[in-house]
């Protein structure tokens, strides 16, 4: 038993230093100002218009990406889980490898293909097309959260669909079920904890992203994570860029909670 305290030792260290101190700072900035006095008015700045207009268009693009990155991910999981092991190896080894390269790096490539003179315009130009002007566009950001997370849907989603039993399968095909039947009734169900997992997975850190949106949206766009970013390194406001980030630990929290209760209560099962 002692063993075990021991072993457990570095991993407590680590969330204490890492995890607890930096949350417990976050809040000590968010209820008190400059002068060190105890306030709600650091949590309340996300009810002025700027600051709602940047939460609301957060929760959009993320609810988008989100979505889109589900629609495209299920088919390619449901694909790569049908084929044999060292193709599926293979496929899966080319879809992640953009992700061993620098987010920033990839962002960035993004935006040179999509500016007005970038690599894709030239192409369209060459062959007389219209331009395509969609940088500095929430398009390009959606497009952008898309490319950048979803990797972090289709591996979840896989890997609880490689290890459905295909006897269930077979038995509802047996019982007289149409493949949309059995995809609806059997495949679906058993898949929501990796469709949990990956709508959580993309969901936070599409909430959360400010890269992204300065980059391909060319600092037009303004989400919530922009706006505690400019608290914190432009205005030197670390009260405020508290403030707003433990309003948005809450959302992230709830949204959270609530997929858990969704997989806790409909999915996971079959029958």
């Amino acid at each position: 038993m002692k063993n075990k305290r021991m072993l457990a030792g570095p991993y407590l260290f680590w969330s204490v230093s890492f995890v607890v101190i930096p949350l417990l700072v976050i809040v000590y900035y968010a209820f008190t100002s400059d002068e060190g006095t105890f306030t709600f008015l650091n949590l309340a700045q996300i009810t002025t218009p700027e600051n709602l207009k940047a939460l609301g268009m957060s929760l959009l693009l993320s609810f988008l990406s989100t979505l889109i990155c589900l629609v495209l991910a299920y088919p390619l999981a449901m694909i790569l889980s049908q084929k044999q092991v060292n193709q599926t190896s293979f496929i899966v080894l080319i879809f992640i490898l953009p992700m061993w390269m620098n987010f920033l790096l990839r962002t960035l490539a993004w935006q040179t293909l999509l500016e007005k003179n970038g690599v894709v315009n030239s192409i369209l130009g060459f062959f007389h097309l219209p331009a395509l002007e969609i940088i500095n566009t929430p398009y390009a950001i959606i497009l952008g959260m898309v490319y950048n997370f979803l990797p972090f849907m289709v591996l979840p989603i896989y890997n609880v669909l490689i290890k459905i039993d295909r006897s269930v399968i077979n038995a509802a095909r047996d019982l007289g079920a149409n493949p949309v039947q059995t995809f609806c009734k059997v495949i679906f169900p058993l898949s929501m904890p990796g469709v949990i997992s990956g709508i959580t997975m993309v969901f936070v850190p599409a909430l959360t992203t400010f890269v992204i949106s300065d980059l391909l949206g060319g600092g037009k766009i303004l989400l919530i994570g922009n706006v505690i970013e400019q608290s914190f390194k432009q205005n030197s406001n670390w009260h405020v860029g508290s403030g707003l980030s433990l309003v948005l630990m809450v959302f992230i929290i709830a949204s959270m909670a609530l997929v858990a209760k969704y997989d806790k209560e409909e999915g996971g099962s079959a029958f």
